[in-house]
């Protein structure tokens, strides 16, 4: 079973993610971009809970619930859909396994629900 390196993958999505919208630190600042590491520590959390229950829904719960939350800062579901995509995409230069394979699962479930809400 492959170990998912966690802080790896928060770090280098927030890393990316500021580089391709620079804006956000001028709009939130070094307290958005710890925020932005917090959060992307919930996703890598929701994901793993998602896989031991075996519950696809229990991430794109997470996932609606989350960009609620989001839009009342004035963030766009785009960038949450940009988030998950880049999650999947680390995910995808790993080994794939049961894990790795159910987490880009419910990433591109997640995205499709906010994709209807974009």
């Amino acid at each position: 079973m492959t170990q998912v390196p966690v802080d790896d993958i928060v770090n280098s999505v927030v890393k990316k993610m500021y580089e391709d919208y620079p804006e956000l630190l001028d709009k939130y600042g070094e307290k958005g971009k710890r925020k932005a590491i917090e959060d992307n520590h919930h996703h890598m959390k929701h994901l793993e809970t998602a896989y031991e229950l075996e519950n696809p829904v229990f991430f794109t719960d997470y996932a609606s619930w989350l960009n609620g939350i989001l839009e009342k800062f004035g963030m766009s579901a785009d960038l949450l859909i940009y988030n998950f995509d880049e999650i999947d995409k680390i995910l995808g230069d790993m080994n794939p396994d049961d894990r790795i394979t159910a987490y880009r699962t419910y990433l591109d479930e997640g995205i499709k629900v906010l994709r209807k809400k974009a």
